[in-house]
């Protein structure tokens, strides 16, 4: 080889060199919360992250990388594990670190309440009592949805309702519409649904109920997907777990309105739980609550 090309070889690692040095590096992850829940804590599966269709283990950055290419993030929580609110703050947070967050789309909110948000969002310092300011619902404990809210206000990007009015819900319980869209409507899915509708109530609802319990549930997953498609994106839903299901929820009413890629579901899960490649694309596995019979007071 000639002097001149060993020269220009050289040269050209030079740069290539000099262009990685300048590349910027990714800011350095928010810490981890720490648990709370009081189970599991020796469970092997504890804070593992897997995508579930390889089973193979993620690290938080592997999953910060996947979620933060997507326009829509859908994560499915329990609603009284104090463990996944934290870990949905921490997703938040790192998430917006990679790429601006477009929006927050929150079951918990109503449409009534979104002039009370957006008003609220535009204000610092903030209300002291901020859940009194956006008229939160009873029946969503503020403590644990406080952090989330506060993050998204503080970052400034939209807070948005994703669920029906209770209105709405009465209205569609008395005489439920036309559902349209080939995915969400089949036998199999209202299927699964009247069961987790009829387990959900303790088999203590009569069974002339269900059929119209059902068309509130998925009336209400119509109205996240709609929302999702209309929210400024990158958008992360934070919804129950059954709402954001792939086989049964707001993933089968994306595709029916046309969204069939762009999306990817994360399921927080307590440890011991099952949770296959056809409910989510991830799981994340939690501490876990203390074993309640949630149906004794019903009794």
């Amino acid at each position: 080889m000639s002097l001149s090309r060993v020269l220009g070889v050289v040269v050209l690692l030079a740069g290539g060199l000099a262009g990685c040095q300048s590349m910027p590096a990714s800011p350095a992850l928010p810490p981890l919360p720490a648990w709370q829940s009081p189970e599991g804590r020796g469970h092997a599966e504890l804070g593992v992250i897997r995508e579930t269709a390889s089973g193979k283990a993620l690290t938080p950055e592997q999953l910060l990388q996947r979620l933060a290419g997507v326009p829509r993030v859908l994560v499915g929580e329990q609603h009284d594990n104090p463990d996944h609110h934290a870990l949905q703050r921490w997703l938040l947070q790192a998430l917006n670190q990679r790429r601006a967050q477009g929006s927050l789309l929150l079951e918990m909110l109503e449409p009534a309440q979104q002039v009370k948000v957006d008003l609220v969002r535009q204000q610092q310092p903030l209300p002291s009592d901020l859940a009194k300011a956006i008229d939160w619902r009873q029946g969503w404990d503020w403590t644990f949805y406080a952090p989330i809210v506060r993050e998204a206000f503080a970052q400034g990007y939209p807070v948005l309702a994703a669920n029906l009015d209770r209105g709405e819900m009465a209205a569609i319980y008395r005489n439920p519409p036309d559902l349209g869209g080939p995915r969400s409507t089949t036998a199999a899915v209202r299927d699964a649904l009247m069961e987790e509708v009829r387990d959900g109530h303790c088999g203590m609802l009569p069974e002339s109920q269900l059929p119209s319990m059902v068309a509130v549930q998925q009336q209400r997953d119509r109205r996240m997907a709609e929302r999702l498609l209309a929210a400024p994106a990158p958008s992360l839903l934070l919804a129950g777990g059954y709402h954001v299901r792939k086989d049964v929820g707001v993933p089968l009413h994306l595709a029916d309105l046309g969204a069939e890629q762009g999306t990817l579901v994360l399921m927080l899960a307590q440890v011991g739980e099952d949770v296959s490649p056809q409910m989510a694309d991830f799981v994340w596995y939690t501490a876990a609550l203390s074993k309640k019979d949630y149906c004794a007071d019903l009794r």
